[in-house]
């Protein structure tokens, strides 16, 4: 098939972000042989841009320079130029984000590299502008300054891409295997508490993202410590943010970061992972302290995830751009005027409790000078709905219900944000978390339902016949060979999945995918997992993944998968390679503890009190319903639960803690061990309520 005149060889790509540069004048490549042979045979540099779909600077870059066809003529004479979407090939986009940090200090998408034909970077970057303007230089300079050095100057080129190749493989070693001091947990709360927002929540000044790993591990830090201190500085993130315009009020869920330190103006982009952790972490906060907001904020959340993200199949797609019609935030944004014309007489109301002005909080830039824009939020107000001019609480929040349900429906009519539609096992995993554990503590079957179609969706589709997991979904086309976070966050939706439907075929192959995973990530040298497999494309460097940032990465998921893995079956084998890796992370570790904030809650169940439940009794039986909803009103995030329908099952060929346990009298029966200790099994609520207090 011959292209068309006016496009690329990226019209044949999967992915939304490829097929939105596939009309570009960019001679643009997909990463392959091909672009690299050419570029061997021709003596070019290649240029490699890495971005994605919803990402709003990239949407600039392209604008630009990418659409422009002098800009364009220059790239496609001086460079051979490649795409990549860096959701597909996080592994690609792993490697030259590390190069950027290297070189510049810092890094981001778009994400732009300079580099040989065999793949060795010489030159990296982020945005660049078409022009040069207040310092940074712009795409026309930058091409001629690449071309002078790439034939002007090819020593010196040759010495760069050796020097920091040798960084780059140094980098992914691991020379110092020390046991982590105890202490971890004491230092990673106090470098918390100083970063601590106290008047806004969070960490940090601006930009400020949610860091749903950060306020897992305080919580887990307040049940150990019984630390009144942490908790409140979870409780006071968790409700900043559910005021402030990072949360989306009219049609929920929350957006990628806010960009000022009050929550309140967002980076408008509303990624699955955020929707994900952040569910797991208000999940978790109804649990601890049984406040009903948190679950209600979960329960929106989730709203939002199964209205916009979920497709037809089951599964969950990527995200929504911060832009429409090509302006950032254009879709959540509104007048004063719109509110008046979509509410009328109740719009005073509402105006005032969600902060709506006359004049704006901001100008957003837009062809009507009048159009003076607002977010719908709930910040400075410090109490909600406490009563407006004589109105009764109750009916103050009928009236608010129905005034967003009036907004949100008029919002529908407006063009929406694009969608990113590829499906991801990653990030699905973590979704898959979300629900399940959602699902049990809140008794909510239809969330279990909803992870159990995801989980048979990737089962059926995106594993082959050798038992690997593939990455990536697209109109029917599955394809690119899972990394370590596919199997990592796979797994541990599945261990969520089992220990809230207990039905015994998602811990097989949970036991299943970590032995594969061990397979083919396992490093020997390293004792830890590599990010691609051992059959994986030959990059310029195999990339250990340590850091947790907005998603944990996948040795930090792994660790906890081990331990609750090691904890069920008894096999020595997990223990085994999860204290190697707890050694393999502890110089990173010691060196900033709160860089690696998912690890320490795994960590946190490897080396304190641990909690071992087995519930015996048929799952139809409503005295086993009341034992295991009694187990889930608990905060026992050191827990493992296990579930034996019967005195004699098939679960006793897995797990030794199942063995020589059964019902009591014929009734069914709870067996709790704490700290590898034992206590009496017992038969009824009550007591069971006494064993946990």
């Amino acid at each position: 098939m011959e292209l068309n005149p006016i496009q690329n060889r990226l019209i044949y790509e999967s992915s939304p972000y490829l097929l939105q540069h596939a009309n570009n004048p960019v001679d643009w490549f997909p990463w392959c042989d091909e672009a690299f042979d050419k570029a061997m045979s021709e003596d070019k540099p290649v240029f490699l841009s890495i971005g994605y779909s919803t990402c709003h600077w990239c949407h600039v870059m392209a604008h630009e320079s990418f659409e422009d066809k002098n800009i364009a003529q220059m790239m496609n004479v001086s460079f051979v130029n490649i795409k990549v979407d860096r959701e597909e090939r996080p592994d690609i986009d792993s490697i030259y984000m590390q190069v950027c940090q290297m070189y510049t200090g810092g890094g981001g998408w778009p994400l732009t590299i300079i580099m040989t034909p065999d793949k060795k970077p010489f030159f990296a970057g982020t945005y660049f502008p078409k022009y040069s303007i207040h310092n940074r230089i712009g795409m026309d300079e930058l091409i001629n300054r690449i071309n002078d050095y790439w034939h002007n100057k090819r020593e010196q080129v040759v010495e760069s891409t050796d020097e920091i190749l040798a960084l780059l493989n140094n980098r992914n070693k691991i020379y110092s295997y020390e046991p982590v001091n105890i202490s971890i947990f004491e230092r990673a709360f106090k470098e918390l508490a100083f970063t601590y927002d106290k008047v806004h929540g969070g960490f940090g000044g601006k930009p400020k993202f949610p860091m749903p790993s950060n306020l897992l591990f305080l919580l887990r830090y307040w049940n150990r410590k019984d630390d009144n201190e942490s908790l409140r500085m979870v409780e006071k993130t968790l409700m900043e943010m559910r005021k402030g315009g990072i949360f989306d009020h009219i049609g929920f869920g929350f957006h990628r970061y806010s960009t000022d330190e009050h929550w309140l103006v967002p980076h408008f982009e509303k990624m699955l992972y955020d929707q994900a952790l952040l569910s797991i972490v208000y999940t978790e906060a109804y649990q601890a302290t049984k406040k009903i907001e948190y679950k209600k904020i979960t329960v929106e959340i989730l709203d939002y995830v199964s209205r916009v993200l979920m497709s037809t199949e089951g599964v969950f797609y990527s995200a929504e751009d911060a832009d429409s019609e090509g302006e950032e935030g254009k879709f959540y944004l509104w007048t004063s005027k719109e509110i008046d014309e979509v509410l009328g007489t109740d719009s005073i109301i509402f105006k005032t409790i969600y902060n709506i002005k006359e004049e704006g909080i901001f100008f957003e830039e837009t062809n009507s000078s009048d159009k003076i824009m607002n977010i719908p939020h709930l910040k400075p107000s410090t109490e909600l709905l406490e009563g407006y001019n004589g109105i009764d609480k109750l009916e103050l929040l009928n009236v608010i219900e129905k005034d967003l349900k009036k907004l949100f429906e008029a919002r529908e009519k407006r063009v929406h944000p694009h969608l990113d539609d590829k499906i991801l096992t990653d990030w699905n995993g973590l979704m898959l978390a979300a629900f399940a554990r959602a699902g049990a503590v809140f008794g909510d079957e239809m969330y279990i339902k909803i992870a159990k179609t995801t989980a048979a969706f990737f089962l059926n589709k995106m594993r082959t016949s050798e038992g690997k997991l593939l990455h990536r979904y697209r109109q029917a086309i599955a394809g690119i060979y899972g990394l370590l976070d596919d199997y990592a966050f796979f797994i541990w939706g599945l261990l969520e999945l089992y220990q809230s439907s207990f039905e015994l075929s998602y811990l097989k192959t949970a036991i299943e995918l970590m032995n594969k995973c061990i397979e083919l990530f396992w490093s020997e040298e390293n004792n830890c997992f590599y990010h691609t497999a051992s059959d994986s494309e030959n990059l310029i460097t195999r990339k250990i993944e340590f850091f947790d940032g907005a998603i944990p990465s996948g040795n930090s998921v792994q660790l906890q998968n081990l331990i609750v893995l090691g904890r069920m079956t008894a096999e020595e084998k997990y223990f085994t390679r999860a204290e190697l890796l707890t050694k393999a992370f502890s110089e990173s570790l010691n060196k900033a503890p709160t860089a690696y904030s998912q690890f320490l809650c795994g960590y946190d169940c490897f080396v304190n009190s641990t909690v071992e439940i087995v519930i015996v009794g048929g799952l139809a039986d409503e005295r086993t319903k009341a034992l295991i909803g009694t187990v889930r009103e608990f905060y026992l995030p050191e827990a493992v639960i296990l579930h034996k329908p019967s005195d004699e099952s098939e679960i006793d060929e897995i797990s030794e803690l199942t063995r020589n346990k059964t019902m009591r009298d014929n009734k069914p029966a709870v067996y709790l061990c704490r700290n590898n200790v034992c206590l009496e099994p017992v038969d009824n609520v009550e007591k069971l309520k006494n064993q946990f207090s």
